[in-house]
């Protein structure tokens, strides 16, 4: 009796080993997934820095070097039209002539780019870098996840040619972004909404393993780098949850406007931008108008706007409404222009730029909401227009709150929020042949 009870059932046997045969398969591929990732985790940060080191550098050269060898105020209007002047003729020549042309227009481009010819990155990369060291109103996330999916897939299809070309595209999307937000957490809810309408039998987590494996060493190198954070100085304030949400909601909703209009007219400014086949003339008139706005709005409307978002916050009290006004208009305007003309650059962190100062410039006139409200709720609105994700736009404009009370609020918000942009066009021109390329789906670990 004890030997026939000690002896499985043969079918309960035959499940039991088909189950950790199930179990043990997909933890092996994870597994044997985890070094990859890392790996490419950390050379999309690397590649990050790289590129914004060459900015910076640059960027002393024009904006600092230069002037004072000349005697010219940096800040002065005939300074600023120049070198963003030059910078569209520059980054013309460069579109024109250079293998690959630059890449394709960053109009069109997704988060998920599909791999391009190593030919093509030396002509990107200096595009991107003129962009980030001139003053032309875009991040580095769009050039920077182009070169670093185009190197990855490269070096993966040589050493580990078994990883699916689109899980590598995600574990570098998801790298770069942990790289650029400091946390893995925007790249995580990023892939999520991307991972969770595929269909497939894995498990949720199994997909996003290897994607956030990438992400968190990703974020730790740039945080390791002592790189810039997302997070501004905000006051301390008592939160009232019922008032609060109402002015959340409220600043949301003109964000959210503000946001419309400017992807409302990019379309039309793409078109007026691209009726010439020749780059060189439309960039160097977009980068004269960049200079031309620059001047109008001052220093702190040129560059992604990360720095200038801080600087904002801090003087809040010492603008007016009209001050704050123009520099959302030439915020807006400028992103608008350098987007749609064809200069290398991200259209993120300009977007979070024109949400805050749309806060600033809401605590200024009603000076009862408090600040650390209003510039969430209006990088919130802003980002939920021009990145058209609702979890990254709520994480964004929580790591610029830096409060996890202000969670709840932003939650409620942006449910109202996401019903009025859902159904709205993206703000991105679809590519030549009217096909988007159907990268964004993660292909099951291999």
């Amino acid at each position: 009796m004890a030997d026939d009870h000690a002896r499985p059932i043969p079918e309960f046997g035959r499940e039991h080993d088909r189950a950790v045969a199930a179990r043990s398969s997909p933890t092996k591929r994870l597994l044997a997934l985890s070094l990859p990732a890392l790996l490419i985790g950390i050379g999309s940060a690397l590649g990050l820095i790289v590129l914004d080191l060459a900015a910076l550098a640059l960027e002393d050269l024009l904006w600092e070097v230069l002037p004072d060898a000349s005697g010219i105020d940096p800040d002065s209007a005939g300074w600023i039209i120049g070198i963003l002047t030059g910078a569209g003729l520059a980054t013309g020549l460069i579109v024109r002539f250079a293998p690959g042309h630059a890449g394709p227009d960053p109009a069109t481009e997704t988060f998920f780019p599909p791999p391009l010819p190593l030919s093509t990155l030396p002509g990107l990369a200096a595009a991107a870098i003129l962009t980030l060291a001139t003053g032309v109103s875009l991040g580095p996330e769009a050039p920077i996840i182009t070169i670093n999916v185009a190197l990855a897939v490269w070096i993966c299809r040589r050493v580990v040619p078994k990883i699916p070309t689109k899980l590598v595209v995600l574990m570098v999307v998801t790298g770069t972004f942990g790289a650029l937000f400091g946390s893995p957490v925007g790249a995580a809810l990023l892939v999520t909404s991307v991972a969770a309408t595929v269909a497939s039998k894995e498990l949720l987590w199994d997909r996003l393993f290897a994607p956030l494996v990438s992400a968190a060493a990703g974020s730790i190198v740039m945080l390791m780098s002592h790189h810039g954070s997302l997070a501004i100085p905000l006051p301390d304030f008592e939160l009232d949850i019922l008032r609060d949400l109402g002015f959340a909601l409220v600043v949301v909703a003109v964000a959210i406007v503000a946001g419309l209009g400017l992807l409302y007219a990019f379309p039309v400014a793409h078109r007026i931008f691209h009726r010439w086949r020749d780059p060189i003339l439309p960039l160097t008139v977009a980068g004269l108008m960049l200079g031309v706005l620059g001047a109008i709005g001052g220093p702190i409307t040129l560059f992604k706007g990360l720095d200038q978002m801080a600087q904002l916050a801090e003087s809040a009290d010492d603008y007016t409404a009209g001050q704050l006004a123009v520099i959302v208009l030439v915020k807006l305007a400028a992103l608008l222009i350098a987007g749609a003309a064809g200069f290398r650059g991200g259209r993120v962190f300009p977007a979070v730029f024109i949400g805050a100062a749309i806060g600033v410039l809401a605590y200024t006139v009603f000076p009862d909401i408090p600040l650390t409200i209003a510039i969430s709720a209006g990088v919130l609105g802003v980002c939920l227009v021009v990145i058209r994700d609702g979890w990254l736009s709520l994480f964004i404009a929580a790591v610029v709150a830096g409060d996890a009370s202000m969670v709840p609020i932003l939650c409620m918000v942006v449910l109202p929020g996401w019903l009025a942009v859902a159904r709205l066009p993206e703000m991105r021109i679809t590519p030549p042949g009217g096909h988007d390329e159907p990268e964004q789906a993660p292909a099951k670990p291999a």
